[in-house]
């Protein structure tokens, strides 16, 4: 029944999206077409997809690497007063993601990577990698430490520990870690719009069209969704697998 809840928005999601014709008070729509599909993939938003589908991957993965150290060091408890460094990875997320975009559009235009996705990933590692490191930490504890030791007393080498008994027993974390750093950099509308220097961004095409054409609106509210169930899936997969 909660699942029914919860899909109903989505079911209604798409039904406006092909409702050519749908006026009030109508229950169902009097017309049903394509116009939102053809006018939603007619513009920039083929490019939009694929642009911030290549940001957040490459967003996460670069936020994963950065932050496994990190996460590493909080994880197992190796810092005495680790207060401040929550506080220092908390401070950007209470600064609009726009202010800090604007901000940081000044040093991109001077190093000329204004409006490269070089610098959107850079700007969106800003909110992400605070949300990877988090949930991170949460993987490294007692137990993993007492498999890695167990591996090396067995003769294994750094690397073989690495790939036979790190990431298998952290996969559910890491996970989960990707998941929220590609939803977060997915959804990014401010620094994607201060940054963008104009290169079109699926959450930039998409709003415009809240207001002015719900149909096209529900089209590309539905492309902005599938990325993101299919990173949801992959994530849940890894949290299934075995320690």
């Amino acid at each position: 029944m909660a699942a029914l809840l919860a899909s109903a928005p989505l079911l209604a999601l798409v039904v406006r999206a092909f409702a050519d014709e749908w006026r009030a008070p109508a229950l169902v729509p009097q017309q049903l077409g394509l116009r939102g599909v053809q006018i939603a993939f007619s513009g920039s938003s083929a490019e939009a997809f694929g642009n911030s589908l290549l940001v957040a991957v490459a967003t996460a993965m670069v936020a994963l690497v950065l932050a496994w150290p990190a996460a590493r060091v909080l994880g197992e408890r190796r810092l005495r007063h680790p207060a401040p460094v929550f506080l220092l990875l908390a401070m950007p997320l209470l600064v609009p993601s726009y202010a800090v975009g604007t901000g940081l559009t000044e040093w991109f235009i001077r190093l000329g990577l204004d409006g490269t996705l070089p610098a959107l990933v850079a700007g969106h590692l800003t909110f992400v990698l605070p949300y990877v490191v988090l949930v991170l930490l949460s993987g490294f504890g007692p137990r993993l430490t007492a498999l890695e030791e167990v591996a090396r007393v067995n003769g294994l080498s750094p690397f073989r520990r690495l790939l036979w008994v790190t990431l298998p027993a952290a996969a559910p974390t890491v996970g989960a870690s990707a998941l929220i750093g590609f939803l977060v950099s997915w959804s990014d509308y401010g620094t994607s719009l201060a940054l963008g220097g104009g290169r079109p961004m699926l959450p930039v095409v998409l709003l415009p069209f809240v207001g002015a054409d719900p149909q096209v609106a529900a089209t590309l509210a539905l492309l902005f969704l599938a990325p993101a169930v299919g990173v949801l899936a992959a994530a849940t997969r890894a949290g299934r697998m075995p320690l």
